[in-house]
């Protein structure tokens, strides 16, 4: 049962860190987009201390391959977002944090993606924190290698973490069934045990009672024991 307990202990754990609304997870962005299609760019970056208040504004740069410098085509801040870069215009949404100064997540979308849209992009976080006698500025910046395909293509990475997850259930749920097996064993052993010594102590005290040769005189313990060896098995034959 020990088993059941900490898998039990463990999903509760799970459930407790998906609900809680402070919790960061740095995921890496993904790499391939569909022309003419939408892409997210993902760009997150943690704070360490989430005691700490913070503000923080975003850039992102674009350098197209061939190209030898970054451009910059995006800004974000209180004011809201700025696209800097014409060859974007009225094609880049926040998908990022929203309605917080303290931005974490800088994510952007590309609607209508075009094969000049592959490239590499730097985002970069301008964070302020703000202690009780002094505030300290931060940069950190992350990176984003982005290839437009014609033609959406699953990677091996991709089919093995499904094929993964898939083994991981199937594997989950045949352990329970063996635990499931034994636990039912295991009282059903227990209960044929009880009735086994019911059955024998109620024997003996019904031999004791039509004894011919000794009066039919009962200890109060051996009353109490008859009676609970009457409940048990009235309970076992429900």
């Amino acid at each position: 049962m020990s088993a059941v307990r900490l898998l039990l202990l463990f999903l509760l754990c799970a459930l407790f860190v998906s609900l809680s609304h402070g919790a960061c997870a740095e995921v890496d962005s993904d790499t391939e987009a569909v022309a003419g299609k939408g892409f997210k760019l993902g760009c997150i970056s943690c704070k360490m201390r989430p005691e700490v208040e913070a503000s923080a504004t975003v850039d992102w740069y674009f350098k197209a391959k061939g190209e030898a410098d970054f451009a910059h085509i995006y800004n974000y801040d209180e004011e809201g977002q700025h696209v800097v870069d014409e060859r974007f215009e009225d094609r880049v949404d926040w998908s990022g944090s929203k309605q917080s100064q303290d931005i974490q997540d800088a994510s952007i979308y590309l609607f209508n993606v075009t094969f000049n849209d592959s490239g590499t992009y730097r985002c970069f976080f301008h964070r302020l924190l703000t202690y009780e006698f002094y505030e300290y500025q931060t940069v950190v910046s992350k990176v984003v290698h982005l290839t437009v395909v014609a033609k959406a293509t699953r990677g091996t990475a991709s089919i093995v973490s499904e094929v993964m997850m898939y083994v991981s259930i199937i594997g989950l749920q045949a352990w329970l069934y063996i635990e499931m097996v034994y636990c039912y064993r295991k009282i059903s052993a227990a209960g044929e045990e009880a009735l086994r010594e019911s059955a024998n102590s109620s024997g003996a005290i019904y031999r004791l009672a039509s004894s011919p040769t000794r009066p039919l005189v009962l200890h109060e313990d051996t009353r109490k024991m008859y009676s609970i060896s009457e409940s048990l098995l009235f309970l076992l034959k429900c």
